[in-house]
């Protein structure tokens, strides 16, 4: 996938772990790991906008694009 996820570098910017964002966010720690590990297919705007809200940074601080090696295009 193209889209990769930095949760994880916002986590250790912010000196937070996963059990707390999952806890100020309201999303289960399993759903956390799933972002943090890219296995993720889609992720609510409004999901977006909690872990933006709690990790005080832009969407653009944790979600980044890179072309895929394997695309034609």
């Amino acid at each position: 996938m193209a889209i990769i996820i930095n949760i994880d570098v916002m986590l250790a910017k912010r000196k937070m772990s996963v059990t707390e964002l999952s806890e100020k966010v309201g999303i289960t720690m399993s759903n956390i790991s799933i972002l943090k590990n890219g296995k993720v297919k889609a992720i609510k705007l409004s999901t977006l906008d909690s872990i933006c809200r709690v990790l005080e940074c832009q969407p653009g601080d944790i979600l980044e694009y890179k072309k895929d090696s394997n695309s034609d295009s």
